[in-house]
C-alpha cells in the first residue's frame, strides 16, 4: 500500500473535507469555539473535547491556502469558529489566499490591532497587495509603521487602479550590471542565500536603472563563467506598463509562455516585476467574475451569504427579468384570439422561445470568449455574423424539420408542422444574430460584454420567438 506523504494533496484535501465536516455537523463544537457555551454545559463534553483537538491538529496541519479555501467552503458562523483558531502568525497568509468575500467577512470582527498584527507577518509585496482592500484608516496606520522606502513603495502602488499590472506587480527584484561576468553574478546569487519566489530571470539595469536586458538562469547556468552579461543577456524583453490591463497582460503571458517578466515606467525604469502566481490569480478572478455576470450576478456573490445580503446583490437583473417576462406576456396577451381559435399553439409556445434561448446562450458565450482573447477584429465582424446565421440555419432546418414532422403528427395538421418549422428556422437565426451584437454593442459602449447578456438574450428570444410563431399561426393557420 503505497505511503501518502503528510503535504500529499490527497491528504489535505482529506483533511480540509473532514474539518468543513466537523465544523458544520457539530453545532456545539461551533458554539464552544464561538465562546457561546462551556465544555461543562455539555451532555457528553469528552465527545466535544475530542472533536475540539481534532480540529485544533487539523487546523495545524493544514497549510494557509487550503484553511483559505476552508473559510470559502463554510457559512458565516463557522467561518468565524474557524477564523479563531487559526494563529496569528498564519491569518496575514490566509487572508493573502482568501477572496474578499471572505475578508470582509472575517475583518468585520477583527479589531484593528488584530488586523494589523495579521498583517505584520507578510512581506512588502504581500502587504501592498491586501491593503488595497483595507478600510482608508488601517491603510494610513499601517503605512505608519512601514520605513519610508516600503511606504513610498505603497503609496505608488496605491495610485494605480484594482485592475492595472501597477496593483499587482511585484518589487522584489534581483538585478545586475551588464558589464560584470557570470562568474560574478553566481557569487553575487550565493551572497543572497535566497531569491524572490518564482524567479526564473534577473534583470539587467545601467547605473540609472534603466532596464536593459533580462539574464535567465538556464543562460547564467548554461554559458561559461567568464562571459560577460551584455554578451548572453535577452535586450530586447517583454515588458509591460504599470497603467496595463491585468488580463490583456496575461494573454501575453499565456501567448509567449512567460514565468516574469519586468514592469517600466514611460521612461523604461525597472519599477518591478510580474510573476506567473499573479497572472493565474488574475485569470482565475476573471473566469469567476465572468460566469457570475454572465447570469446576472454580483461579483461579490458569496455563496455563504447572509439571505438579505444575496437579495440585495440579485435583485437588479430580477426586476430586468420580470419587466422582460412582463413584455413576453403582452406579446402572447395581443395573440389570445388565435390562441383561443387554436389551443395547440399554447404548448408548443415554449419550445420555440427554449430552442431560441439556447442557441443565443451558445452564441453569446462564444462571442464573449472572442473578445476576451482579442480574436475579433473589424475586419472579422461581417464573418463571425454570416457564420453564426448559417449554423442557425442549418440548426433551424434540421431541428424546426423534426419538429415540424413531430407537430404534423401530433396533431394531424401539416399547416400547423409547417409554422412550427418556421417558427424556429427564424428564432434561431434572431437569436444567433443577437447573441452576436449584443455583447459587441456592449464592448463599443464601454461596458463589460459579460455582463448579464445570458439575461437580455434568453428575454429577446421569449419575446421574440412567441411574437414570430403567434405571428405565422396568425397569417398561416386562421
Amino acid at each position: 500500500m503505497p505511503v501518502i506523504k503528510k503535504n500529499s494533496v490527497k491528504l489535505r484535501d482529506e483533511e480540509r473535507a473532514r474539518l468543513i465536516w466537523l465544523l458544520t455537523t457539530h453545532k456545539p463544537l461551533t458554539a464552544a469555539l464561538l465562546g457561546e457555551i462551556t465544555l461543562v454545559e455539555q451532555v457528553d463534553s469528552a465527545e466535544l473535547e475530542h472533536d475540539l483537538a481534532e480540529v485544533k491538529v487539523l487546523v495545524s496541519h493544514l497549510p494557509p491556502p487550503d484553511l483559505a479555501d476552508t473559510l470559502e467552503a463554510l457559512p458565516v458562523v463557522e467561518r468565524h469558529a474557524l477564523w479563531r483558531l487559526i494563529n496569528d502568525d498564519k491569518r496575514g497568509k490566509v487572508l493573502l489566499e482568501a477572496s474578499e468575500n471572505v475578508w470582509d467577512d472575517l475583518i468585520d470582527e477583527m479589531s484593528d490591532r488584530a488586523l494589523l498584527d495579521a498583517l505584520e507577518t507578510l512581506d512588502i509585496d504581500e502587504q501592498i497587495w491586501l491593503v488595497q482592500h483595507l478600510p482608508r484608516n488601517l491603510t494610513g496606520r499601517l503605512m505608519a509603521t512601514l520605513p519610508p522606502t516600503e511606504r513610498a513603495r505603497m503609496r505608488q502602488v496605491m495610485r494605480y487602479g484594482k485592475n492595472c499590472v501597477g496593483a499587482i506587480m511585484a518589487f522584489e527584484v534581483i538585478t545586475v550590471r551588464s558589464e560584470v561576468t557570470l562568474a560574478a553574478v553566481q557569487r553575487y546569487l550565493r551572497r543572497l542565500g535566497k531569491m524572490p519566489e518564482n524567479t526564473d530571470k534577473l534583470f539587467v539595469i545601467g547605473r540609472d536603472n534603466r532596464l536593459m536586458g533580462e539574464l535567465g538562469l538556464q543562460t547564467i547556468l548554461l554559458n561559461a563563467a567568464g562571459r560577460r552579461v551584455s554578451e548572453v543577456m535577452d535586450a530586447d524583453p517583454v515588458t509591460f506598463s504599470p497603467e496595463d490591463e491585468a488580463e490583456k497582460v496575461a494573454r501575453t503571458f499565456e501567448r509567449d509562455n512567460l514565468l516574469s517578466a519586468a514592469v517600466v515606467d514611460e521612461n523604461g525604469m525597472l519599477m518591478g516585476r510580474l510573476t506567473i502566481d499573479e497572472i493565474v490569480d488574475v485569470v482565475y478572478e476573471e473566469t469567476d467574475n465572468d460566469m457570475r455576470q454572465m447570469g446576472g450576478l454580483s461579483t461579490e456573490e458569496d455563496v455563504f451569504a447572509p439571505v438579505s445580503k444575496a437579495v440585495k446583490n440579485r435583485w437588479v437583473w430580477l426586476a430586468t427579468n420580470l419587466c422582460t417576462a412582463f413584455i413576453a406576456s403582452r406579446v402572447i396577451d395581443g395573440f389570445e384570439h388565435t390562441i383561443s381559435q387554436l389551443v395547440a399553439l399554447a404548448s408548443l409556445m415554449p419550445i420555440v422561445a427554449g430552442i431560441g434561448g439556447n442557441t443565443g446562450n451558445q452564441t453569446i458565450t462564444m462571442i464573449v470568449r472572442a473578445l476576451a482573447l482579442q480574436n475579433i477584429q473589424p475586419g472579422n465582424f461581417t464573418f463571425l455574423i454570416l457564420r453564426e446565421m448559417g449554423v442557425a440555419l442549418i440548426n433551424g432546418l434540421v431541428w424546426g424539420g423534426i419538429m415540424g414532422g413531430v407537430t404534423w403528427w401530433l396533431y394531424d395538421d401539416a399547416a400547423l408542422g409547417g409554422v412550427m418549422t418556421l417558427a424556429m428556422v427564424l428564432n434561431l437565426l434572431m437569436a444567433a444574430l443577437m447573441g452576436v451584437l449584443i455583447p459587441m454593442v456592449m464592448t463599443r459602449l464601454g461596458r463589460d460584454p459579460a455582463v448579464g447578456s445570458s439575461v437580455m438574450i434568453t428575454a429577446i428570444t421569449d419575446t421574440g420567438g412567441f411574437f414570430i410563431f403567434l405571428g405565422l399561426a396568425t397569417i398561416f393557420l386562421l
